[in-house]
């Protein structure tokens, strides 16, 4: 079983839903990605939070084996975000962010993590995506996510991650306006032809597109009578998928996008992390096999 390193941000999120509202949980690309791989293979944390990150959350994440080595605890508080979704869970509206230490953040790989064979990049700047990069030795895969905000803002600086990672994990949209192609094996070719080897495309409720070079994978998203929340479901999807390959020691992509389907279902059942807290390696793996049922025909 091999080591997963994962890069992104630790914070507090504020959600307003049809639940109701719920402030300051635990939240961050980085800890939705680390819950969801943890079951799956060891990992290894990078991020950074303030002086007012409550120890009882760094003990949880170790509870799940989870090294936290790399939590830098910088002066000042941790990185908020507050956002209300519409009623139908299909879109939501920010209403504060407040990057507090995230602003400063740069990512210090830990000399006993620079041998990572498996990094994901979270959603962050693409220039800290690639000055984790200087800092590992020989990964044998790198996974990269990445947003609008970066595809409007430090597009020459995305060009160049992209060319140094294997698999880019994106939503639909962005996909659509970083390749500047609407329909899908247009997007995919234009986004391989930016470096990386494999594409995959998260569609939210319609589940994810995985495309190679002479493959093409879909993959539909587990049923669900309720959803509770989507935050952190694509986070959960890449940490689930990666975390997959690392304790498998093989390149098994489909099976891969099916257990980060898995993951991100359960992430999508509960207000925040809650869903993911309690996951066990055992639902993955029944979970999985509902998904082999749901498919077979």
């Amino acid at each position: 079983m091999s080591s997963l390193l994962v890069v992104g941000s630790v914070a507090f999120d504020t959600i307003h839903n049809h639940l109701g509202s719920h402030a300051r949980i635990l939240g961050g690309s980085a800890t939705y990605a680390s819950l969801a791989a943890s079951q799956l293979a060891p990992v290894r944390l990078i991020g950074v939070v303030g002086k007012d990150f409550p120890r009882e959350a760094v003990d949880m994440l170790r509870g799940r084996g989870i090294d936290t080595t790399g939590l830098e605890v910088a002066n000042g508080d941790t990185f908020h975000w507050e956002g209300r979704y519409a009623e139908d869970l299909t879109s939501r509206t920010t209403i504060q962010t407040d990057l507090n230490v995230f602003a400063d953040f740069e990512p210090k790989i830990p000399e006993p993590f620079r041998d990572s064979e498996f990094v994901m990049l979270g959603n962050i700047a693409p220039e800290l995506q690639l000055h984790v990069l200087d800092q590992v030795r020989s990964p044998r895969l790198v996974i990269a996510d990445t947003m609008n905000l970066w595809i409007d803002t430090a597009l020459a600086a995305l060009k160049e991650l992209l060319s140094r990672v294997d698999i880019l994990v994106i939503n639909e949209e962005e996909a659509r306006q970083l390749s500047g192609y609407h329909h899908p094996l247009a997007v995919a070719e234009a986004l391989r032809a930016l470096g990386p080897e494999t594409v995959i495309v998260k569609r939210g409720e319609y589940g994810a597109l995985l495309f190679l070079e002479e493959d093409i994978f879909c993959a539909p998203a587990y049923p669900l009578k309720t959803v509770a929340d989507p935050t952190g479901a694509g986070d959960s999807f890449a940490g689930g998928f990666l975390g997959y390959l690392a304790q498998a020691g093989h390149d098994d992509l489909r099976q891969a996008v099916i257990c980060g389907s898995a993951a991100a279902s359960f992430c999508v059942q509960d207000v925040g992390i809650g869903a993911l807290e309690n996951l066990s390696r055992e639902d993955i793996e029944d979970r999985i096999h509902e998904f082999r049922e749901l498919t077979t025909f």
